[in-house]
């Protein structure tokens, strides 16, 4: 009786498994002839008893699952859902084949890598056609498939081009966590006819453009790290969020590993400016500029925020440095000639408040001369404002101005006259 059992019991098991290897192989042919929708019903027909598949069924059950749902996406059936469950079960299957033998591992890993390009194409119609949520969904599941950290960053992007806030956030933290820069180099090199800058794609193609003597000054470029535009973004999501301890943290914790990253500082000094904290804000740029001193934008912007302070003529000497740095930046020689002629309004004030007195008339006269001292004091500025952009309207009306108000007549005629052109 004992042996008779046992002998029930071992082709009751060759049959079960005999079936399991005639549904996968009718799942394999479906798939072959195109036939999703076969494919699937026949693989969810086996879908409860794949605890008890032999070790190899196993394997060709998740390999087939995932190549299904894959073909599905490829059709356009529910793409992003289908695609996504096509990543579930090729790594099911790379995780198990882990601990057993790898025979559909490579494969499966092919078709995710074809299926993350297909979704990173569909992503950038998206985008092109602003839909960005649905883009960074694609990006999101290129990532899962591929393991390609750009697409994660993209999709990040996209997510916060949409408004998505809630779902960037977790996308910009995996980043952080992973210490992801995106920095790439860039080989360079001039196209002799055209004479335009060229992207060689690697150091040995650009060296042999070179040598065959179409390519001329080939170089090397290291893209900018994109690490702290990411924590910035980390802590302008939480700041939104009324979050400004995590937001801050994310900075400070970044900074601990990055000491020496002025961006970092930036994004902090960024950050002071949108919770209105003006005096940390100063006190950060102050410690950028120690750091990077050449900086013509750090000194712009602390003369900005030292402006709003109060302190004008502190303000004034950080945009006279920044214009030393940088001699062409024309929002600085705005802002300079915008600080001096600021100190117009206590004049004007007083001037207007006088009476008719000889005592009162001699103060007139001093705040008169006075006030023109601050016109001629910003007119350099303005100047040399339209030495650099001639076409700059701000600049020739508040110059206008200044000539009519100094009786330079000649001067203000001209900057009369090209207002108006300006103006057309």
């Amino acid at each position: 009786m004992k042996k008779r059992i046992l002998l029930a019991s071992a082709v009751l098991f060759t049959t079960f498994t005999m079936a399991q290897k005639k549904e996968l192989r009718t799942a394999e042919d479906a798939l072959e002839d195109g036939n999703v929708t076969e494919a699937k019903s026949t693989l969810d027909a086996l879908s409860g008893g794949v605890d008890g598949f032999d070790d190899k069924y196993k394997a060709q059950y998740y390999f087939l699952m995932g190549k299904t749902y894959a073909d599905m996406g490829k059709k356009g059936m529910e793409p992003v859902d289908s695609y996504s469950k096509a990543s579930e079960y090729f790594n099911q299957l790379i995780e198990f084949e882990k601990g057993y033998k790898e025979k559909y591992t490579e494969d499966a890993q092919a078709i995710m890598d074809n299926s993350s390009n297909e979704l990173v194409n569909a992503a950038v119609k998206d985008n092109e056609e602003q839909r960005f949520a649905e883009g960074a969904d694609k990006l999101y599941l290129a990532y899962k498939m591929s393991g390609n950290d750009d697409y994660l960053y993209y999709a990040a992007s996209g997510a916060v081009n949409a408004g998505e806030y809630e779902k960037a956030l977790p996308y910009y933290e995996e980043l952080k966590e992973k210490k992801y820069t995106g920095i790439t180099t860039n080989y360079l090199a001039d196209n002799k006819d055209t004479g335009e800058t060229e992207n060689m794609g690697s150091k040995q193609n650009m060296e042999l453009m070179v040598k065959s003597g179409t390519y001329v000054n080939p170089r090397e470029e290291t893209t900018e790290s994109r690490f702290p535009e990411i924590v910035k973004n980390i802590a302008l999501i939480y700041s939104q969020q009324g979050e400004t301890e995590k937001a801050i943290a994310a900075i400070k914790e970044a900074q601990a590993e990055n000491p020496e990253d002025v961006n970092l500082l930036l994004t902090e000094a960024n950050l002071y400016i949108q919770l209105d904290q003006k005096d940390k804000f100063k006190e950060t740029m102050e410690r950028a500029i120690a750091m990077d001193p050449q900086n013509p934008v750090l000194f712009y912007n602390l003369g900005v925020i030292t402006a709003e302070m109060g302190d004008e003529e502190k303000a004034i000497e950080h945009y006279k440095r920044s214009l030393e740095l940088d001699p062409k930046s024309e929002n600085t020689y705005l802002n300079i000639a915008s600080t001096i002629l600021k100190k117009e309004g206590a004049i004007v004030e007083e001037m207007n408040g006088l009476g008719n007195s000889a005592a009162d008339n001699k103060r007139y006269d001093e705040l008169k001369g006075e006030r023109e001292d601050i016109y001629r004091e910003a007119a350099p500025y303005l100047e040399s404002l339209l030495e650099v952009n001639p076409q700059n309207i701000d600049a020739t009306r508040t110059l206008m101005n200044i000539y009519g108000n100094l009786g330079e007549t000649e001067k203000y005629k001209a900057m009369r006259e090209k207002l108006a052109t300006l103006e057309q």
